[in-house]
């Protein structure tokens, strides 16, 4: 029997390589985006040409419009797994942040996931165990400065993973989430070697992580061999806070 996960933001880099190690894996995946759909299809075309035992479906929907969590629920049959690893940054002096930007952060962030959980925890639970990850960030732990608003929906996610996982203890679903460090990614793209080289001398290990080090930690937490966990955050920072 085939088991189903959805990645929501399978177009970006950490969405991609949670795919790819999917798929490895022997999962069959809902392809979820928003307006990159080229590279999805891209994806799409590898994976199915890669793995013709498993099936790739494309989804498509908003996290940003409040109906988002409805039209993605209504493309969803079987499902085991749900990863979150869609969102942006948002860079910015609080004063300085429209409340147009901090309704769409809390819509990406908070709100829509929280939603989309809520509309597809039925077919979780008809399985005896299945999972709920969130793709955190290193900001929803310790704040930053220029970042406020990012840093609150990225706490409010930790949060919900915490509460959430106890609601649902019982019905067999683990809820967790991975809060990441500097990963390099486009989103990092814009810091200069300077600005680089600065950063990497204050993690311990002296590097950004790589999207691989987050999809290989997705692997493990969706393989059954940590199905005594839920209700953590875990950190892949490299050292950077612990």
């Amino acid at each position: 029997m085939k088991k189903f996960a959805l990645i929501c933001g399978a177009s970006g880099a950490i969405g991609e390589a949670i795919c790819r190690s999917l798929a490895q894996d022997g999962w069959s995946l809902y392809l979820h985006y928003n307006a990159s759909r080229e590279r999805v299809q891209a994806l799409y075309a590898q994976l199915a040409e890669s793995y013709p035992q498993q099936e790739f479906i494309p989804v498509q929907a908003d996290f940003s419009a409040e109906t988002s969590a409805e039209q993605l629920a209504a493309q969803i049959f079987s499902l085991q797994a749900i990863i979150f690893a869609n969102g942006h940054a948002y860079y910015g002096l609080l004063e300085d942040t429209s409340s147009a930007d901090m309704n769409k952060l809390w819509c990406v962030h908070v709100q829509n996931p929280m939603r989309t959980t809520a509309l597809l925890a039925s077919k979780l639970r008809a399985h005896k165990v299945s999972y709920v990850l969130v793709i955190g960030s290193i900001w929803g732990d310790v704040g930053a400065a220029g970042e406020v608003v990012y840093s609150a929906v990225k706490g409010a996610q930790h949060s919900f993973v915490k509460a959430y996982a106890q609601e649902v203890a019982f019905n067999g679903i683990r809820v967790n989430a991975i809060a990441p460090g500097i990963i390099d990614t486009t989103m990092n793209a814009k810091l200069d070697a300077t600005e680089r080289e600065e950063l990497e001398s204050q993690i311990p290990l002296q590097a950004f992580g790589e999207a691989r080090d987050i999809a290989n930690m997705v692997a493990f937490y969706v393989s059954g061999k940590a199905d005594y966990v839920t209700g953590q955050i875990i950190r892949v920072n490299g050292g950077w806070y612990i």
